[in-house]
């Protein structure tokens, strides 16, 4: 069974991170979740579920949620050959995440080494606090940068952080 939400928070309290969360109606866009803004400062993020064309684990790109990139060009700056969007069933499979709630949090239900995360690097050094679902688009979780990169590695990721290429 994938993680819940509550599981989710409950883990990051086992471990003295520091975190807010809202409930909010879902969101399934960057656009929706703008209007959500007065309540959630801090950064935000689009995240991208990839597939790798031939072999290797799924890439998941958190990006500063403005950042404009071609998907390609992300690629290939990350020694990709070519990726592709990873299907519904291949995103609830690895990440235990609906379409609609990619977030660096569904980490928590795959098998280390099974996803490469890479982490846009102006998202993660210049916000105090960036802020992700918690494994559904009906709520949102503040989290310190370090502390979510410490929380990856405790669950057996190395996450990586990465200037995307303009696009």
């Amino acid at each position: 069974m994938p993680e819940t939400p509550e599981g989710l928070l409950a883990r990051l309290d086992a471990l003295g991170i520091a975190h807010r969360t809202v409930t909010h109606p879902p969101v399934f866009t960057v656009e929706e979740s703008k209007a959500l803004r007065p309540d959630l400062p801090g950064g935000h993020s689009k995240n991208l579920f990839l597939r790798p064309k031939g072999d290797g684990p799924f890439l998941l790109a958190v990006l500063e949620e403005d950042r404009r990139v071609s998907v390609n060009a992300l690629a290939r700056g990350l020694g990709l050959p070519r990726v592709s969007f990873g299907s519904a069933a291949e995103l609830v499979a690895t990440l235990g995440v609906e379409p609609g709630s990619v977030t660096p949090f569904g980490l928590v239900n795959a098998r280390p080494g099974s996803v490469r995360a890479v982490f846009d690097r102006h998202l993660m050094d210049d916000f105090e606090w960036v802020n992700f679902h918690p494994l559904t688009n009906a709520m949102t979780t503040a989290i310190r940068p370090g502390d979510l990169l410490r929380f990856l590695r405790h669950l057996g990721h190395e996450p990586e952080l990465a200037e995307p290429p303009a696009g």
